[in-house]
């Protein structure tokens, strides 16, 4: 039982979900971590407005005063993106973040577990996080792909971040049986790049196809997120030989500044923003937009498909 003094739902989204309208998770961390002021709270608010432009309510999640929180208002987000010191929550920390009543943003896999909580079927997200390189000697995974076992949501995404152990992640996904179904592309995306080998488990055009994918695995009793992976705009896409010189250099100073833990990934999107001279920045604004655009039509076909019931 979730406890009211922990888990709030805003009046909005509430409403919503008792209608059967559909509703469209969104994370936080790119508010706090992801992206520098402002494009950091101009994004999220055009990723609301995207969200609604397609007939959805959107739903930000985020840690304030001991609560987690379900459609965070206006100031409420403003709170979240101004705060110093905010921490980026998983499923380790939330728990102590919670009971100290400090701000929070939500990762994938936070947001993945409001999601779940509240009855929201489709999350959307950048990238996802997964298996770090170097694994073999620092056994860093992502709680983002255990999430995604454990809680059964539509998440839409471009891929694992770059800055990742790709192919791994890839591999991980098939291992604990998370379907990745590609939203008109035959392969998996680099998030900022696209021409990727690695394969997907279907390719779709409709988000009625997504639906159904999602609905069949569910009826097989999967109790696994179904992973919708669209390549970013063409027009921003980054080449990948040229980006993964960067990651490696990027990766190099990480290393030698001894980062590590949560903070490896928002230092390396922060050096690989520097280094493209900003283009790696615009790939992230212009893919998350598009996500959330796909992310609101499958929320959409989902909830008709919930209410001819």
């Amino acid at each position: 039982m979730i406890s009211s003094r922990t888990f709030r739902l805003s009046e909005e989204v509430g409403e919503a979900l008792s209608s059967g309208r559909p509703v469209v998770a969104l994370e936080t961390t790119i508010v706090t971590h992801g992206l520098p002021s402002p494009q950091n709270l101009e994004t999220a608010r055009d990723c609301e407005h995207i969200v609604r432009e397609e007939g959805c309510i959107p739903a930000t999640i985020g840690v304030l005063d001991g609560q987690l929180i379900v459609g965070l208002g206006n100031e409420e987000l403003e709170c979240l993106a101004h705060s110093p010191g905010v921490s980026k929550t998983n499923l380790s920390n939330i728990g102590a973040i919670i009971a100290a009543g400090t701000p929070g943003s939500t990762s994938v896999s936070t947001t993945l577990l409001a999601a779940d909580t509240a009855g929201i079927g489709v999350t959307v997200t950048g990238g996802i996080g997964g298996v770090h390189r170097g694994y073999g000697e620092h056994f860093d995974v992502s709680s983002d792909l255990f999430a995604m076992q454990r809680f059964r949501q539509i998440l839409v995404c471009c891929g694992a971040k770059s800055i990742l152990d790709v192919e791994a992640t890839r591999e991980q996904l098939e291992t604990q049986g998370i379907p990745v179904v590609g939203w008109r592309t035959e392969h998996f995306p680099l998030f900022y790049s696209v021409g990727n080998r690695l394969s997907v488990d279907a390719t779709v055009n409709s988000a009625e196809e997504v639906v159904r994918i999602h609905g069949a695995q569910g009826g097989l009793g999967l109790s696994t997120s179904t992973l919708v992976v669209a390549d970013p705009p063409s027009k921003s896409a980054l080449p990948a030989d040229r980006l993964e010189e960067i990651i490696e250099g990027a990766l190099s100073e990480a290393e030698a500044q001894g980062v590590t833990g949560r903070e490896v990934t928002p230092f390396l999107l922060d050096r690989v923003s520097a280094m493209t001279g900003g283009e790696s920045l615009r790939t992230n604004l212009a893919l998350i937009r598009n996500n959330c655009r796909i992310g609101a039509r499958i929320a959409a076909a989902l909830a008709n498909s919930r209410n001819k019931v």
